[in-house]
């Protein structure tokens, strides 16, 4: 295609739609697609500011970030407490007022765990029968059983462990990593989403709101075509021809508006989409994969679907430079919302238990553990109460909850913190959402309370005005 033949193309506007449509394979479609190839915009510090090494040196250089929706139960899974099943039926006093004025919580009975608790490893930390598979990773795991919530209901307890804000929109963690450090992979964008749906939320969890749109997750489903529309139209050659004349065509538009960040990072999306059209097939072909890594996670040849699926695909996209992948557990077996029936706690952790101890063998396996930090969270636990003594499930509560931390500057084989014999509230060493945030950064190598933006005429921070790193759960 010579340049007669490109201004010809050029000429109606109808043209030029089916000419930007094929130069880039209706990739522009995608949320967040633009990585580290936004990095002299999307990565630095500030409007005016170049790209920024981190704080210090950081013992994580990615993070894979499990997030279980809907409530796991700490009393039944994490936190053992034999006090529960000797007092299992005796009535408390309700003094909290998220009790004491809901309806039907005049009265509150004990309620004991439904699966028993067995210490497993070196370290002898105990965990329930619902996770015997993660049980046994359980040296490599700093477990956190004093976490604490600023909410109650889903959505806010989802936003707030995604973003440190439980009422407004602000930009994600994830999005916040790859600001700070961007990706490593210039065909593949720096924070990735994998999920069968949409979590309490929606995609305000993985949203780069004032932070530039180069650090929004790409949300990945699950499936036989996990991001859509990445095949070309066009071959190749013929593509890239498409996006050299675009490009000038940009860059002439940019002369002119030189200091238009924005305008920048969208004109560089046409050269990342292409990039993934090449990179996103590749990573999520799992039939390069050995039967016996197939079999560890519990995958069969050819599934694209499932849990261990996403384990597995992010294990690929962070070999490949992915900064900050999240998995959401959105499956087909509901979330952990166990209002009516604890029961439903057991399909739930089976789906997940042994892709989880899979993914973190294999990236102990392979060294990678040395340097990705892997996250395991919900988004606040259950009561070890409820309304009756016989009531077969268990209610909001973000009083306590169990996290757990692996991987790249962790100390492993710990407990840290505690709860009272019941579980009802934290009693040592208590970790509130913006301590787990400092946490993070701080092991990616960035102080929490300088990583920050200016937006709207003041400097915003993930932990905005809160927030300490738990050097407890730290390597010395």
């Amino acid at each position: 295609m010579n340049s007669l033949q490109m201004n010809a193309l050029w000429k109606s506007p109808k043209d030029r739609r089916q000419f930007v449509r094929s130069a880039v394979g209706s990739s522009m479609l995608l949320s967040g697609i633009l990585g580290q190839l936004m990095a002299d915009e999307g990565s630095k510090l500030g409007p005016d500011s170049p790209i920024k090494t981190p704080h210090f040196p950081g013992k994580a250089k990615r993070v894979i970030f499990l997030f279980m929706t809907g409530g796991v139960s700490h009393v039944d899974t994490f936190d053992p407490k034999p006090a529960l099943t000797r007092d299992h039926g005796k009535e408390i006093q309700a003094d909290h007022p998220e009790i004491k004025d809901r309806p039907g919580y005049e009265k509150i009975f004990l309620k004991r765990p439904q699966w028993d608790f067995s210490k497993h490893g070196q370290c002898g930390t105990e965990v329930s029968t619902l996770f015997p598979h993660v049980a046994t990773c359980v040296d490599d795991i700093a477990l956190i059983r004093s976490m604490h919530t600023g909410h109650s209901n889903h959505y806010n307890a989802t936003l707030g462990m995604h973003t440190g804000s439980f009422t407004q929109s602000r930009p994600s963690l994830g999005s916040w990593v790859t600001y700070g450090l961007g990706s490593e992979n210039r065909n593949l964008p720096g924070f990735v989403v994998i999920a069968p749906k949409q979590t309490y939320a929606g995609t305000q969890v993985y949203a780069s709101d004032f932070l530039p749109g180069a650090n929004q997750g790409t949300l990945v489903v699950p499936g036989v075509e996990p991001i859509s529309n990445i095949a070309p139209r066009v071959p190749q050659d013929k593509q890239r021809l498409e996006l050299q004349f675009l490009a000038k065509l940009n860059a002439d538009h940019l002369a002119s508006r030189s200091a238009d960040e924005n305008l920048k990072t969208r004109l560089q999306t046409f050269e990342t989409a292409f990039g993934m059209q090449m990179a996103v097939p590749e990573v999520f072909d799992l039939s390069q994969e050995s039967e016996a890594t197939l079999t560890s996670y519990g995958l069969k040849p050819g599934q694209t679907t499932g849990f261990a699926w996403q384990c597995l695909a992010a294990r690929r996209l962070i070999e490949k430079g992915v900064r900050f992948v999240e998995l959401i557990d959105t499956g087909s077996s509901g979330n952990w919302d166990a209002h009516g029936d604890m029961m439903t706690h057991e399909p739930l952790a089976k789906n997940v238990d042994q892709p989880i101890a899979a993914l973190l063998k294999d990236l102990k396996q392979r060294g990678l553990l040395e340097d990705t930090l892997v996250v395991w969270t919900t988004e606040f636990g259950r009561t070890p109460f409820n309304n009756t003594a016989d009531a077969k499930g268990r209610e909001h509560h973000p009083w306590a909850f169990s996290s757990w931390l692996a991987g790249a500057g962790v100390k492993p084989g710990i407990v840290y913190g505690s709860t009272d014999e019941h579980g009802l509230r934290v009693d040592q060493d208590g970790v509130d959402v913006h301590d787990f945030h400092a946490t993070i950064l701080h092991l990616m190598g960035w102080d929490h309370e300088r990583l920050a933006f200016r937006h709207s005429g003041r400097d915003y921070r993930l932990t905005d005005v809160h927030g300490r790193v738990v050097q407890g759960v730290l390597q010395g």
